[in-house]
């Protein structure tokens, strides 16, 4: 399936649970949860934000453990602990003056669906539910916490830039150089 856009993404929302792990939820004696993230994925956020697109996460579950790797990652939103999620891409629009057709949202069940039908894109893991396979715009040949969001980030980024995959990463690259030399001269 190819992936198309009517127009640019200016911003990339995910679920988490399912997209950005797999879905698995590890609990602690004292129930704490645990969560496992892929850093693959988390570098993909970082690619978006070298091309000026910004990223978050709506979550219908929360933990301590999720919010701290949200912020590591800076997303721009945070929601989490948010069943329902068309509310919060209505508030999220208003907040960053972005329409719902220039959003992209990540998400791999049912409780998706709505905010599915609503953004600009629909994106889906390759294990996520059939129903979210039907409605997704594009579908990822990676399962949920395995790499799905570095693998829909490249593509993204290549259809929306007219670049070859090399270019894209060019200016996290360059980034990344600048970075070294500042702390070389520390």
């Amino acid at each position: 399936m190819a992936l198309v856009t009517n127009k640019p993404i200016k911003m990339v929302l995910f679920d988490v649970d399912g997209v950005m792990t797999d879905g698995t939820i590890y609990m602690a004696e004292s129930g704490e949860f645990i969560k496992a993230f892929n850093v693959k994925d988390g570098l993909a956020i970082e690619l978006l934000r070298a091309h000026g697109i910004k990223s978050g996460v709506i979550s219908g579950k929360a933990s301590p453990a999720l919010t701290k790797r949200c912020q590591q990652l800076g997303f721009d939103v945070i929601e989490t602990g948010c069943k329902h999620k068309l509310p919060k891409l209505v508030e999220i629009c208003g907040r960053f003056d972005i329409a719902a057709d220039e959003i992209a949202f990540c998400g791999d069940d049912v409780l998706d669906l709505p905010i599915m039908s609503q953004c600009g894109l629909s994106v889906a893991p390759a294990d996520a539910h059939q129903l979210v396979l039907a409605e997704a715009n594009w579908i990822s040949q990676c399962n949920g916490g395995f790499g799905m969001v570095r693998d829909f980030v490249d593509h993204l980024l290549i259809i929306q830039s007219g670049l070859q995959l090399k270019e894209v990463y060019q200016p996290l690259l360059n980034k990344i150089a600048l970075d070294d030399l500042k702390g070389i001269e520390q």
